[in-house]
């Protein structure tokens, strides 16, 4: 049995096959945009060579709201422990999602240097697996636009005041949602106002994706 490689179809997908040389590949992913799709049939066509097995994900919009979705996606098929994600492959920016939503999901990550493949240093941590069931149904009640009191947050969830103010902001032994920077807090006079982060509406995207 082989890995399940994801990789971004970008600038450089030679970089894929220095990869296939260190890990024993079984599946590729290959997530790209609408105008690199004749790149990534390209690659398809050499994986066949390899007896590869090869699927193709387009981003449409965001890409890094979509990069997010794929990766809840595969990660609701694949175990993680099978999974490696190849970020040489792609553009700068496509680059920057598949590292962001590889550590969200604490996947195995690789580069590429001068030829040789390089573990990137990344933490092996999920924030789908750290974060409470009570903290992720904070983040869903959340709005990226607004902020929302803390007095009308805890009528919506049924959640004491105190309860909620300790998942938000935590304490000396575990960190809120505001220490994750998944969370933004405001304070207007006496009064605690919340939004969710542009991180915590990425969570969001992978997260609902999984559940489904």
């Amino acid at each position: 049995m082989g890995f399940t490689v994801i990789a971004p179809v970008g600038d450089d997908v030679k970089a894929l096959f220095i990869g296939i040389k260190e890990f024993p590949t079984e599946r590729v992913i290959l997530i790209t945009p609408p105008n690199r799709l004749k790149d990534a049939e390209q690659v398809r066509k050499k994986l066949e060579d390899f007896t590869i097995k090869t699927e193709i994900r387009k981003t449409e919009g965001n890409l890094m709201e979509d990069m997010f979705r794929i990766f809840g996606e595969l990660c609701a098929i694949y175990p993680d422990n099978d999974l490696i994600v190849n970020v040489a492959t792609g553009d700068r920016m496509s680059t920057c999602a598949a590292l962001s939503a590889a550590f969200a999901n604490g996947l195995k990550a690789i580069g590429v240097m001068d030829g040789k493949v390089m573990a990137l240093p990344i933490m092996k941590l999920s924030y789908y697996k750290e974060l409470s069931d009570k903290k992720l149904k904070i983040l869903q009640k959340l709005s990226t636009n607004n902020f929302v009191s803390l007095k009308e947050l805890c009528e919506k969830l049924n959640m004491s005041l105190s309860l909620l103010s300790y998942h938000i902001s935590g304490n000396y032994q575990h960190q809120g949602l505001k220490e994750l920077r998944l969370a933004e807090v405001k304070e207007q006079g006496k009064n605690l106002f919340v939004k969710l982060s542009e991180m915590g509406n990425l969570l969001l995207k992978g997260y609902i994706t999984i559940k489904k």
